[in-house]
């Protein structure tokens, strides 16, 4: 039991995921201060003057009734922004890279297997029953 969960770790699978944990926990930092100090007040001037961003209150005065619909639109930015740059830096090499090993290691089978010698006397069967049939 113990050996399984050994060669789960070890396989590089779990090493890839947590490095992409890491990574992404660090780029969510850097696209939320990108959003809150750029995309916000951007999205919060088309408010108004007399609104706290795009939204506004069901019961005037009540802030627990603010509506805040630039809040909705930042985190779809910051999802899109993040989907991007994981597929981009992360998903669409990685699957070139696949692509690529593939590719290499059907080449070396292809080398590697030659047609067997059963294969060749079981051609060479075919052939001449043809023959004899075609002659008769």
């Amino acid at each position: 039991m113990l050996k399984g969960f050994k060669d789960f770790i070890l396989r590089g699978n779990v090493i890839e995921l947590a490095v992409a944990v890491v990574i992404g926990t660090a780029f969510t930092a850097i696209v939320t201060a990108f959003s809150d100090h750029i995309v916000n007040p951007l999205i919060a001037s088309f408010g108004g003057a007399d609104v706290s961003g795009l939204g506004f209150h069901v019961i005037a005065g009540n802030e627990a009734t603010f509506i805040d619909f630039g809040a909705v639109i930042t985190a779809a930015i910051n999802f899109l922004i993040i989907a991007a740059i994981v597929y981009f830096v992360l998903v669409a090499p990685m699957n070139k890279l696949n692509e690529t090993l593939a590719k290499r290691k059907g080449v070396e089978e292809e080398k590697e297997t030659p047609a067997s010698i059963e294969a060749e006397l079981l051609t060479e069967i075919r052939d001449l029953l043809k023959e004899q049939k075609s002659a008769q």
